[in-house]
């Protein structure tokens, strides 16, 4: 892939997703303020699944890509109206994130290492968003023209593989939709466990050091994972992480052990889109689906299903042994 596009999509994905968190955090003294959470990331993550399908027939990525910006910045237009400004942002995301993921999947080929540089930012985004959003440091006006201006700019980049004919479909045999199956089920449990994932000293420079973990363990898992094999790369990221979790109540091991966990990210998607390479935008959004129905339990309330150390040990333990089955089913 070309250095200038995957850096132009990379900064888009930080731009989109710090814009959509600060519209979010800025709307949070609304009454209806439970609902537009629910609605935000129903659209940006559920709707992903077939806005996903749609973008694969379309196969005009960069245009995907652009609307979600768009759309996007329409939300801030829609601020007075709190569930309508959430149901556009959400849906920009969307479209955002599909048509920039698949065409970053094109552009990769075999490699999973433009997938990791380009899913990372958006956790800084959401960070820095969220951050200025309840704190109203930043001018929306200066969100949305940005999303406008990288919404041209996506317009005018040139997309090798756009109006060509999709690759052959690799058969959906049962070895194919069991290694689909586990990729999903990590996807939803990494959505669950970062959801609850909290430490006693994740205070002030902490927090900022946890996310610095989440956005370089995401970038890092895909070079690893071009290096040493998937699998290999699977096993060493999650065993380290089940390890470090354990010992957790020390700051620096449960960054480590954060950093670890998020490498894995860059490779499900990966493997998702190699089973399904005629069908990128609906693997990617399926797996976003999960990411939704991770969320779910914590949006309804209920107690957490693990705890401590020893529970986010328990959790990266699973999603190490649902991706091992995962990645040797579908041969990898």
């Amino acid at each position: 892939m070309k250095p200038k596009a995957l850096l132009a999509y990379s900064l888009g994905h930080f731009w989109v997703d710090f814009s959509c968190a600060l519209l979010m955090f800025s709307l949070s003294g609304q009454g209806d303020w439970a609902l537009c959470v629910l609605l935000y990331n129903f659209s940006a993550f559920a709707l992903q699944m077939p806005i996903g399908l749609l973008a694969d027939q379309w196969n005009r990525n960069s245009r995907t890509a652009a609307l979600g910006c768009g759309l996007a910045a329409l939300g801030w237009a829609l601020s007075p109206i709190p569930v309508a400004a959430a149901l556009s942002a959400g849906l920009g995301n969307a479209c955002f994130h599909v048509g920039g993921g698949i065409q970053v999947l094109e552009d990769g080929g075999d490699r999973a290492a433009p997938l990791g540089v380009f899913v990372s930012p958006g956790a800084f985004g959401i960070f820095f968003g969220t951050l200025l959003g309840r704190s109203s440091g930043f001018s929306g006006l200066a969100a949305a023209a940005g999303l406008l201006g990288f919404a041209l700019g996506f317009c005018l980049l040139e997309s090798r593989g756009e109006g060509k004919p999709a690759p052959s479909a690799r058969d959906l045999n049962r070895n194919v939709l069991w290694a689909l199956a586990c990729c999903f089920l990590v996807v939803v449990l990494r959505s669950y466990l970062g959801m609850i994932l909290s430490f006693p000293w994740k205070t002030g420079a902490w927090s900022l050091w946890v996310i610095c973990a989440v956005v370089s363990g995401k970038a890092a898992g895909g070079f690893l994972g071009d290096r040493l094999g998937m699998l290999p790369a699977s096993v060493l990221s999650l065993g380290l992480s089940t390890v470090l979790f354990c010992l957790s109540g020390f700051p620096l091991a449960g960054t480590a052990a954060v950093f670890f966990f998020n490498m894995t990210m860059p490779i499900t998607l990966w493997a998702a889109a190699q089973l399904l390479p005629d069908r990128k935008g609906f693997a990617f959004g399926m797996l976003t689906f999960a990411l939704f129905l991770g969320f779910l339990p914590v949006w309804l309330g209920w107690p957490p299903l693990l705890h401590g150390g020893s529970g986010y040990a328990v959790g990266a333990l699973c999603s190490l042994a649902l991706l091992v089955l995962g990645l040797k089913r579908g041969r990898f």
